[in-house]
């Protein structure tokens, strides 16, 4: 909710007062790294593992006091909050404001009279621990603000929305940076919702009822929510100076770039009575409107190929996550989620392509349900901010090109001289394409499915490139679950990253063949290493995998468009 950003300021303020206040009652003699070797030992710690470990009789009253003194000076945090929001808050409000409405602004404003509680403490493992202190916060509010939201339609109507009967869960990281000898004792606190557990709220016409205008409500929530996220909510950071001084390094910073290719799903559960879902994947790492991604909609299939890049900025590797959400589209009405996953960041290698499949689940809150939703398929590769070895800026702003496509980018034949940094026009978008030729050498297959009569099979490979089309098979191998080829195909690849090799397993029978499985994948990390070798369970299949080997020799061609 918008104004949470102001409500907040003023918690951070307070509980910067409240953690000064304790701090000038050490010795002020004490130097800052004693102090950072205290807090090492608590290092590591969640508000989780700190109820576990503090026994009951400590632990309480700690939290007690810190929410005695917080509901003390809460009458000035409630006053100083409601003139902060209105002065950054209604500014994000603008930017998210729906198209049907004209204006979105507060017409009163005031947190009311119930402080928040705090309900868990941690102290969080620095990178330096010797320049700051990170602090988490369980906190929990049920409040009784008097929130009024003056907005008028494009039509001219002026309603008064009252934000009435509102909970919040959530966990709170305050930065305490950095520390100094003087009281009191830290620059500058800088605060974020690091979790949000829980938000629930009520709108209502004053006098009148919200849903005598269709979508107002949904609109007007999507707005709070999306004003919440982008203003708030971790890896954003507010930062409130203490001590004058240049707190810029607290800000946040893009770190890197983050390329995902969606490449298929299998096994989607079906949400249409008539015929199969329509499957679409939207993709995001924060969930803003402007910085998620939508995938083409595949028609009446349950196992979509999509092959779709997509990118991401990224501002903390250690805590973001790449989410993504399979819907059917239902054309004029409201798309019906399949299911949703997220990986996290932390897990990528820097400029090293990482293959994974996700299964897909209901909600990544509650994981209660266990249904098969199916699996989604996503290739990732994250590139920091000034890689070396070749790999460009994720942040480039002169070229159309991917990061992988910026890691082909060098020196040599069919490249453009590097833009002049004082032209001030805007230099013609490139797309890279990226040829070559593929080798793929089928070496064997392991523990594949009877097929015979007699507990046997006559497997063969064919080898094809999707776009192309072009066929090539393996010899077939008589009898055997175990067969072995060590049979190499070159095939000519015209657009490597936008291409699929696909590798499809068949019994030979005297009258025709049975399929047996496939195995699908993007050219993406043999463009990369140059060559590989490795083995892919075969889609489609109750057992077996292939093994094969493959070889890019490459030859790029720069585009203009």
């Amino acid at each position: 909710m918008g104004f949470f950003l102001g409500f907040i300021s003023g918690i951070a303020l307070g509980v910067a007062a409240i953690f000064a206040f304790a701090c000038s009652q050490v010795n002020r003699s004490r130097r800052r790294s004693e102090l950072a070797t205290t807090i090492a030992a608590f290092a590591r710690m969640t508000v989780k593992d700190s109820k576990r470990i503090l026994s009951p009789q400590y632990y309480p009253s700690w939290l007690t006091w810190l929410n005695i003194q917080l509901s003390k000076i809460w009458p000035y945090v409630n006053e100083a909050a409601s003139e902060l929001i209105r002065s950054s808050v209604e500014p994000i409000l603008e930017q998210y404001r729906p198209v049907i409405l004209a204006s979105l602004k507060f017409s009163k404003l005031t947190l009311g009279t119930v402080a928040p509680q705090f309900t868990g403490v941690a102290i969080i493992d620095d990178e330096d621990e010797t320049k700051g202190i990170i602090m988490e916060l369980d906190m929990q509010w049920d409040g009784n603000p008097n929130i009024v939201l003056d907005i008028k339609t494009r039509v001219g109507v002026a309603l008064p929305i009252q934000v009435k009967d509102i909970a919040f869960t959530g966990v709170f990281r305050l930065i305490f940076k950095p520390l100094v000898d003087e009281f009191p004792c830290f620059g500058a606190v800088a605060y974020s919702l690091r979790q949000k557990k829980k938000l629930d709220f009520t709108l209502k016409v004053v006098g009148g009822d919200i849903s005598a205008i269709p979508g107002l409500s949904d609109a007007i929530e999507e707005t709070i929510l999306d004003a919440i996220e982008d203003s708030i909510t971790w890896p954003v950071r507010n930062i409130v100076p203490i001590i004058p001084g240049d707190y810029s390094d607290l800000e946040l910073k893009p770190v890197g770039k983050l390329g995902v290719k969606l490449v298929q799903a299998k096994e989607l559960t079906n949400k249409d009575l008539i015929g199969k879902s329509d499957p679409f994947a939207v993709l995001f790492v924060r969930p803003v409107r402007d910085r998620m991604k939508t995938s083409k909609t595949i028609n009446n299939d349950l196992n979509p190929i999509w092959n779709e890049h997509f990118e991401f900025i990224v501002e903390d590797v250690s805590t973001q996550h790449v989410t993504v959400r399979v819907f059917d589209d239902e054309g004029i009405q409201a798309a019906e989620l399949i299911g949703c996953a997220q990986f996290p960041l932390k897990e990528l290698e820097p400029g090293k392509v990482k293959d994974v499949w996700l299964n897909l689940v209901k909600d990544l809150e509650i994981q209660r349900d266990n249904k098969n939703r199916g699996q989604v398929h996503l290739e990732l590769l994250y590139c920091p901010i000034g890689t070396e070895n070749g790999l460009m800026s994720a942040l480039d702003p002169n070229y159309s090109l991917t990061s992988l496509e910026k890691t082909f980018k060098t020196e040599g034949e069919g490249t453009k001289e590097a833009p002049d940094p004082g032209n001030t026009t805007v230099p013609k978008k490139r797309d890279v394409i990226v040829r070559g030729v593929l080798s793929v050498t089928v070496i064997s297959a392991e523990d594949l499915p009877a097929v015979d009569l007699m507990g046997k099979a006559d497997p063969y490979v064919v080898v094809m490139m999707k776009k192309s089309q072009t066929k090539n098979k393996t010899r077939v191998v008589n009898e055997s679950l175990n067969p072995v080829w060590n049979q190499t195909f070159d095939l000519v690849v015209e657009d490597g990253l936008h291409d699929m090799l696909i590798l499809e397993l068949y019994d030979h029978d005297t009258f025709g063949k049975d399929y047996m499985g496939k195995c699908i994948m993007t050219l993406t990390r043999v463009i990369l290493e140059g060559e590989y070798t490795d083995s892919f369970a075969l889609d489609g299949a109750k057992s077996g995998k292939l093994n094969f080997h493959l070889k890019w020799t490459p030859q790029h061609i720069y585009r203009d468009n």
